[in-house]
């Protein structure tokens, strides 16, 4: 949607071709539940909508998006006390203690201080010359350490180290890998800069609102339309497709060099995640007061035990105390649930492919820090990763990153290139996660994509 928009405000037509019978991908809405309870079938919370150049420069709120803003961006429970991300650096820090406090300051508040040039350098392909070169080493060296290894070396306590620990892991990396670090560094500037923002009504409202604006921009959207083959696509100047190497190489691999074809096929996909959403007759009783303040809790412990969680998913294996993310949106947004109702998102990392119902280990988790919970439930719904890929045939065997975030695919995404959006077709470009900036809801990997197109078809 945000190559579409962009080429279309252009002066060019634009069609979309969407499978679905919604548009939306990983930003859609449904009543998984019970009738009235609005849950986000895959993201929910987007601290990358809220910082992206993209969507800063698209006045979506005219189209009806509205975006809320929880008290708490991240709670993080140890026990019946919880370390905690405020939007301010200071805050957040003064709650860590006086060691860890002054080093967390020295670690976050330059970046946040110039989270702007350094979110619209780290937004682009890594292969480009920067355009803010001080800010950007401010934050490349440290985002280059493993996660485990950033958060000792920064922090004494235990949690500081935790809260780091917890931010790392949505890299679906080991925190032993390189890189994973950045994950960390990313969400927390986000936090502080732009917060973890919610959409009103629910994610499907960011695809409406943008659906709205590429018609207003002179675009066409056309759904329940599958495409198996570039010949069914309509003749156009330029081919934008929003799927990842494995779907390109079955609709497009005749026509491919066989050397592109090769390198797509061995592109490596990351982690799945199991998922549950909960319709509940009350908030989640959690033992920490702030986490009922906080859009988004990190159930996982220390670093340690988030440490070994994730080692255990990267080896194939289903950890018996996972990482669980969890969201709960109708704190505070009542427009979710029928009067009195809530609902609850969670989801833990799990092998590729993976068929294993982990409901009780997740639950198991989040009664750890909210005992009682189990009996706060109406109903539930459970998505394996085979589920989550019938939804959304970009989610390759569970994974909603669009593969691997690791150190070699963060600079050959999908393939080792200064124009890694361009596939060696005249006229046909990659604009989905799989390419840079990767995975969340940004609309980073699309406007890049059509820049590109843009700049050889205007030349």
């Amino acid at each position: 949607m945000a190559a579409a928009i962009t080429i279309a405000r252009k002066g060019f037509s634009v069609l979309v071709i969407e499978a679905r019978g919604t548009i939306g991908g990983g930003a859609r809405s449904e009543e998984l539940t019970l009738p009235g309870f609005i849950h986000d079938t895959f993201s929910a919370v987007h601290p990358m909508a809220a910082a992206s150049p993209f969507f800063r420069g698209t006045p979506l709120e005219k189209y009806g998006l509205e975006w809320i803003q929880p008290a708490i961006p991240l709670a993080h429970p140890l026990e019946s006390e919880a370390v905690v991300l405020e939007r301010s650096v200071t805050a957040t820090a003064e709650k860590l203690g006086r060691r860890d406090g002054a080093a967390y300051r020295r670690l976050m508040e330059p970046l946040t201080r110039h989270w702007e040039a350094i979110f619209e350098d780290i937004l682009r392909p890594m292969l480009h010359f920067p355009r803010h070169p001080i800010a950007l080493a401010r934050f490349g060296l440290p985002a280059l350490l493993p996660a485990r290894a950033l958060a000792n070396l920064q922090f004494s306590g235990e949690r500081a180290r935790a809260l780091f620990a917890g931010l790392a892991a949505h890299s679906f990396l080991p925190l032993d890998a390189a890189a994973s670090a950045s994950f960390g560094l990313v969400l927390g500037m986000a936090g502080h800069a732009v917060g973890w923002p919610i959409p009103k009504g629910g994610s499907q409202q960011i695809s409406n609102a943008l659906g709205a604006c590429l018609r207003e921009s002179g675009g066409t959207i056309q759904v329940d339309r599958q495409i198996g083959n570039l010949r069914e696509l309509p003749t156009a100047r330029a081919t934008l497709l929003d799927l990842t190497p494995r779907q390109i190489v079955r609709i497009a691999g005749e026509r491919l060099p066989r050397g592109y074809r090769e390198k797509l096929a061995k592109y490596r996909y990351g982690p799945g995640v199991f998922k549950l959403d909960y319709a509940l007759s009350e908030p989640i009783p959690w033992l920490a007061e702030s986490c009922r303040r906080a859009g988004t809790i990190h159930l996982g412990g220390f670093l340690a035990q988030i440490a070994a969680s994730e080692r255990e998913v990267s080896k194939n294996r289903h950890p018996a105390e996972p990482f669980v993310l969890v969201s709960q949106p109708s704190l505070f947004d009542q427009t979710r649930a029928p009067e009195g109702g809530h609902v609850a998102w969670a989801y833990c990392h799990v092998p590729p492919g993976s068929s294993l119902n982990m409901t009780e280990r997740v639950e198991r988790q989040i009664e750890r820090y909210a005992p009682g919970f189990r009996g706060t439930i109406l109903e539930k719904s459970a998505l394996t990763t085979k589920n989550l890929e019938e939804r959304n045939a970009n989610l390759v065997e569970g994974d909603i990153s669009g593969g691997s975030a690791d150190l070699r695919q963060l600079l050959a995404r999908p393939v080792f290139s200064r124009n890694p959006y361009r596939t060696p077709l005249r006229g046909l470009y990659i604009c989905s996660s799989s390419t840079p900036p990767g995975g969340g809801v940004h609309g980073m990997c699309g406007y890049n994509a059509a820049t590109a197109a843009l700049r050889e078809i205007l030349s």
